[in-house]
């Protein structure tokens, strides 16, 4: 399943999203200003900091991965508690990363009209591609203490939406004797935009995290129609 969205309706999307964190941001600094108050406390998972393994789904047979993705996403949140009811509505901004390792393979992106995954051109030892993205995640958020949000069975589906801060790819070899690293830098035939859908269960202030992205990691018609997912520890509270 895949988001359609045009350009111009995207450009209109991103600039409400804008104006929203910005609101966001805005009413959490009051909130805590307040926070003395205000009967209930504001950590209702605040900081989120998501440990994963990631994965690409529909990959061809000619791309090939090995070991194990990782992903690292931070995030801070702010919760709206939904009146004489234990659901709220959350939303935050942070930075989400993936590392995902080829097998005897590596990815170029010049001199060519899309994306090529070819036979490594050295003998690395590890080769990964990274990216790097700015988020904002939502979430509908159940928690079943509603005292103490940092205690107690605790469940979130939602949404992340992510714009692309920067993708590189990194070769480690050896050349007499040291070991070389090869880096290119380039976010050219990769999506700028990532669209995923989330859901979390856990206790207190552990959870574990599920996400899979609802558009391909390369722009349509520049790679192969690769969906990416992830799926990990979440530690949040504060």
């Amino acid at each position: 399943m895949y988001l359609c969205f045009s350009f111009q309706n995207l450009l209109i999307f991103m600039k409400a999203l804008r104006l929203i964190i910005c609101s966001l941001l805005a009413f959490t600094n009051a909130s805590f200003a307040q926070s003395s108050t205000n009967s209930e406390k504001p950590a209702s998972d605040f900081l989120m900091i998501q440990l994963g393994i990631d994965g690409w789904a529909g990959k061809p047979d000619s791309v090939k991965t090995t070991g194990i993705g990782r992903a690292l996403n931070i995030y801070v949140c702010k919760n709206y508690p939904l009146k004489n009811s234990k659901l709220s509505f959350a939303a935050g901004v942070g930075i989400g990363s993936s590392n995902i390792f080829l097998d005897n393979q590596e990815v170029r992106f010049s001199d060519t009209s899309f994306v090529k995954f070819a036979g490594e051109t050295k003998n690395y030892s590890k080769y990964k591609l990274t990216t790097a993205y700015f988020e904002a995640p939502l979430e509908l958020r159940y928690f079943e203490n509603n005292v103490n949000k940092n205690k107690g069975f605790k469940a979130a589906i939602g949404l992340r939406i992510g714009t692309l801060l920067q993708a590189h790819t990194k070769g480690i070899y050896s050349s007499s004797g040291t070991k070389t690293a090869d880096k290119v830098v380039s976010k050219r035939f990769l999506d700028t935009w990532r669209f995923a859908a989330t859901a979390r269960l856990g206790y207190g202030n552990f959870s574990v995290f599920m996400a899979y992205n609802l558009n391909t990691l390369f722009k349509a018609g520049y790679g192969p129609d690769i969906t990416p997912y992830s799926v990990g520890l979440c530690i949040s509270g504060l």
